[in-house]
């Protein structure tokens, strides 16, 4: 004679929910989450090429999919301008990632098309003569301090990197106040 219990802890299959190969746990699509922060390293001829492109559209390199996969709607990016190490721009991002292959951005690699890419909404974009220059903040900013003081300047090397609210907030301030200092002398 079976076991009372047995029936409570297994129950017959027709009262079982179908398995779907899916967690029965609900995925997140992005819509609860808070907004991430990213800093996109670029050189003066891709910053102009996406100047070019009205700030509607942003391609990062292929070996970063998985970081660009993680990209939401709102999310913020900022620009850092190798060779001048200044910052010159946020945006918003205003699709998911899409893959495109046709050529707009330039890369040592011949075969490197920043194929993973978003649109964007631009926020704030400084003329050349305003950007600011990252040596005026990198001692404000945490992720920075993950190198010597001497060697700050490696926090910009590399493509794209995720950076902490605060830090975005920093930058993204100095970037405000410049903007409003052209637009005060203009006026």
């Amino acid at each position: 004679m079976p076991d009372e219990n047995e029936n409570e802890q297994n129950p017959p299959e027709q009262e079982r929910p179908a398995k779907s190969g899916r967690s029965r746990r609900k995925r997140k699509s992005g819509g609860g989450r808070t907004a991430q922060y990213w800093m996109v390293v670029s050189s003066p001829d891709n910053f102009r090429k996406t100047r070019e492109h009205g700030f509607s559209i942003q391609g990062l390199k292929s070996r970063h999919r998985r970081r660009v996969e993680t990209m939401r709607v709102g999310d913020r990016l900022l620009y850092y301008i190798t060779g001048r190490m200044a910052f010159a721009a946020t945006v918003t991002v205003a699709s998911p990632m899409y893959e495109d292959h046709t050529p707009i951005w330039r890369s040592s690699r011949r075969d490197e098309d920043y194929p993973w890419r978003v649109h964007i909404r631009v926020d704030t974009v400084l003329d050349e003569s305003d950007w600011v220059p990252a040596k005026e903040l990198a001692y404000r900013l945490d992720y920075v301090r993950k190198w010597p003081p001497e060697h700050w300047t490696l926090a910009f090397q590399g493509h794209i990197h995720s950076l902490p609210r605060a830090d975005f907030t920093v930058i993204e301030d100095e970037i405000s106040r410049s903007s409003r200092r052209r637009k005060a002398a203009a006026g």
